[in-house]
């Protein structure tokens, strides 16, 4: 069994597997700290999922070690997709969620962990709202967030392999203790607004992507939960 799902079923009842989202156009493929559906066409996930919870942040440094995904059959895309092209390699699970420890940190650095994302949104309001998870996750403790690309709209490539290039992001973000759900969707420009002008339903990431979110959960709560728009401070 991974470490991620030992480390996952020590902080509660419920599998990864059962959590995890469902695949729309990937192929799923499960590393030590986080599981992705790696879209070829597309040369990026449809979604990455993890865990975060309020021990389990460590000292693992930031390495930059960017390199291809060996568990990726087709070959993930490359450091000189990104080269000159103006965009940064924008995380999806982020490295400050993967500082357990040196395998976790260097997980983080796969390229197919990476999305094409303007420097003002990837450095800016995307990092913020990374920030803001896990600060959840240290007041919510056991948070598992689902991150991606929205890959059905019109978009540009960057690179030999094409990387498709997403005009918006999401995050669905499910806090077991409390039995809360939040999403965002976000474009890929930098902000300056708060990030609730930015939360939506769950329901409504899941209409753009058609991908299900945590289907493991009974029907009758995850019907409330992806429904609900709440506020959480």
């Amino acid at each position: 069994m991974k470490k991620l799902f030992i480390l996952i079923l020590a902080y509660g009842s419920l599998t990864a597997q059962n959590l995890e989202p469902s695949t729309y156009l990937g192929d799923v493929v499960r590393h030590e700290y986080y599981a992705i559906s790696y879209v070829e066409e597309y040369e990026q996930a449809e979604w990455t999922f993890h865990m975060i919870c309020k021990d389990c942040f460590g000292a693992a440094e930031r390495k930059n070690n960017f390199r291809k995904d060996p568990s990726i059959k087709t070959t993930s895309a490359l450091l000189s997709d990104y080269k000159g092209s103006g965009y940064d390699r924008g995380h999806l699970v982020p490295a400050g969620d993967m500082t357990q420890n040196k395998l976790a940190m260097s997980e983080s650095f796969y390229m197919s962990n990476m999305s094409p994302q303007s420097p003002s949104f990837n450095r800016g309001i995307w990092r913020k709202l990374e920030s803001q998870i896990r600060d959840w996750s240290h007041k919510y403790d056991t948070t598992y967030v689902v991150t991606g690309p929205i890959l059905n709209f019109g978009f540009s490539t960057i690179g030999s392999n094409k990387v498709a290039v997403p005009q918006l992001y999401y995050k669905v973000i499910y806090f077991k203790n409390r039995q809360k759900m939040v999403a965002y969707i976000l474009p890929n420009e930098g902000s300056k607004s708060n990030l609730s002008n930015f939360q939506v339903t769950v329901d409504e990431v899941e209409q753009k992507t058609m991908i299900d979110f945590f289907p493991g959960l009974d029907d009758a709560l995850e019907t409330q939960l992806e429904s609900s728009l709440i506020t959480l401070k």
